[in-house]
């Protein structure tokens, strides 16, 4: 889910608890069902930034692995007369 979908969850359950009636639908409490909604958003919304720290601080190390089989290093000694 991302920082986009946990405002997104926000912004739906905020619609939810206060925009609707509660007694609006009859099979469910839609302030509860927004209630919900929003809570799972915040969870969404820390969780996002969490892993967003976590993936700003890793480092990495690039190894470079250089063979030189049968030619001399360059700058060795001079060749022999």
């Amino acid at each position: 889910m991302g920082i986009g979908g946990g405002i997104f969850l926000i912004v739906v359950g905020a619609i939810l608890a206060f925009g609707l009636s509660p007694d609006t639908w009859e099979v469910f409490n839609i302030n509860t069902i927004g209630y919900i909604l929003m809570v799972v958003g915040v969870l969404a919304l820390v969780l996002a930034f969490a892993m967003q720290r976590q993936r700003r601080n890793t480092s990495h190390a690039e190894y470079i692995e250089r063979r030189d089989i049968g030619n001399p290093p360059p700058g060795g000694p001079p060749p022999a007369r």
